[in-house]
């Protein structure tokens, strides 16, 4: 099977690169399934794990978590669901990655899946970035926020991407030994950066040269 997996800073438009390529393809795209499937599994909404995913818990998180399972007689009552442990969260995401892998080519957005898929062949792993001013200017104008705001929530989430990786995968986000390409996506844009995926695909051999019918 082949695969994709595309790591993104906050505000780069990775996503957006990763539909392009996946639907140019025609290949499998999980990037939001991925909250749904998860949630499925765990057995809570997904609007929990999407706030929860990529960020590592807070020191608060941590004591409660372990406080919980030294001390069961002061767990919420049963009406009350408990919050899956961040390791469940990370064991849950690995294993639908596995299962992505098996059922055949797809483009894997983010969840560490460039660290669980890191020594399998036929993967090309792709980092986007772009400079801090072009992060907060593109979610400045998605969410409508001042660019101070932008520029607030861009560090902190990418911090918590950081994070995630680190302590979930004993590995380094940003380090680009982790990955085939590096693009900054404020200079070659969506469409361009989606294109470059895909040359780099088929340089490599795992995309064929007819698995691009958008391309002009």
């Amino acid at each position: 099977m082949a695969i994709i997996t595309i790591s993104r800073m906050y505000g780069s438009g990775g996503s957006e690169v990763a539909a392009r390529v996946a639907e140019q393809l025609g290949w499998s795209l999980l990037d939001n399934a991925f909250v749904d499937a998860v949630a499925e599994r765990l057995g809570v909404s997904a609007s929990e794990i999407q706030a929860r995913e990529e960020r590592t818990p807070s020191l608060v998180e941590r004591l409660a978590s372990a406080l919980a399972v030294a001390s069961p007689e002061i767990l919420p009552p049963p009406t009350e669901q408990v919050p899956p442990s961040e390791e469940r969260l990370a064991d849950v995401t690995r294993r639908i990655i596995e299962e992505a892998v098996a059922r055949g080519n797809a483009v894997l957005v983010g969840r560490g899946a460039q660290s669980v898929l890191a020594r399998r062949a036929g993967v090309l792993h792709v980092f986007c970035y772009a400079p801090r001013e072009a992060l907060a200017r593109r979610v400045a104008e998605r969410l409508r926020l001042s660019i101070a705001e932008a520029e607030k929530k861009v560090d902190e989430i990418n911090k918590q991407r950081e994070q995630y990786v680190r302590t979930a995968f004993k590995r380094s986000w940003r380090a680009h030994d982790n990955y085939h390409l590096a693009i900054n996506t404020e200079w070659l844009g969506i469409e361009g950066t989606a294109q470059l995926i895909i040359s780099a695909a088929q340089r490599m051999g795992i995309a064929r040269r007819d698995e691009n019918p958008g391309r002009a």
